[in-house]
């Protein structure tokens, strides 16, 4: 690009930027969605609003070579917004790309390989957090999320805080996770944080971040190795596990739906779960 390309591209990039905050959109999604704006623009080496249909196709001809059908999606939406929300143009993204509707069933651990996974974890805190992860079916940033003045012992319940779409919701606790946590708490006993980060307790009880996301996933699928189970299965599975376990057990879709996402009454001040 000479100059004044650049200087447009630079206004333009600039204008996505702020309508992506100004619509409340995650950081993650900001960043995907910037970078499919950059792809672009650097694939042809030329500013994204004066590229025609066939250029556009070409990309995503490229792209679908080169990357996954995640990666092509994210960089379709990226562009869809971008033509909406700061060209002011509709973007016939049917006409250009459509990753196949493709939703395999996923793989379900069952109670008795749970059991083994958990005993199999040595380290104390991942075996608390696959616990926890399980037994409350949350998310994997969730379970590292959560603060001590989150659990509510006295109620048997946890606050979930910003999860998924950014809702918080109230979750129910089992007296099993609820010793489990005081336990591992006890080890660090750190003032805020229930999954610190750190290699030994003093650390993480001084710990202002919670476990590495990658370490734990990391440790999952070795975990898994250990156990001889070859199913694909990652953290996120547990979640599956749950509702899978709670309906094997006759527990209505409709009241697991409930459990999950229920946003009861403001809850008491927080007490710390040791």
């Amino acid at each position: 690009m000479n100059q004044a390309q650049q200087a447009r591209f630079d206004s333009l990039y600039q204008q996505h930027l702020n309508a992506l905050r100004r619509q409340g959109k995650a950081a993650s999604t900001i960043d995907v969605y910037a970078r499919a704006v950059r792809r672009i623009t650097e694939f042809f080496d030329q500013c994204p609003d004066r590229l025609t249909l066939a250029q556009l196709k070409q990309c995503f001809d490229a792209l679908v070579k080169s990357h996954s059908w995640s990666t092509v999606k994210v960089d379709r939406n990226g562009l869809q917004f971008f033509y909406k929300h700061v060209l002011d143009q509709d973007w016939q993204w049917v006409a250009i790309v459509k990753p196949p509707q493709h939703k395999p069933l996923p793989d379900i651990l069952t109670s008795t390989e749970i059991e083994r996974i958990i005993n199999a974890t040595r380290e104390l805190r991942y075996q608390t957090y696959i616990l926890t992860v399980y037994s409350m079916g949350l998310r994997l940033g969730e379970a590292l999320n959560l603060k001590v003045g989150d659990i509510d012992g006295e109620r048997m319940r946890v606050h979930v805080r910003n999860g998924k779409g950014g809702k918080d919701r109230f979750v129910t606790l089992p007296a099993m996770t609820l010793k489990a946590l005081r336990r591992y708490w006890c080890s660090h006993r750190h003032p805020r944080l229930l999954f610190p980060g750190g290699r030994t307790p003093g650390e993480r009880g001084r710990a202002r971040e919670v476990m590495s996301r990658g370490g734990v996933q990391k440790s999952f699928k070795a975990i898994m190795q250990d156990c001889g189970i070859r199913k694909s299965v990652t953290i996120h599975s547990l979640r599956h596990c749950y509702g899978a376990h709670l309906v094997e057990m006759g527990v209505n879709l409709r009241a697991i739906q409930r459990v999950r996402w229920a946003t009861s009454a403001p809850r008491p001040p927080p007490s710390t779960p040791n």
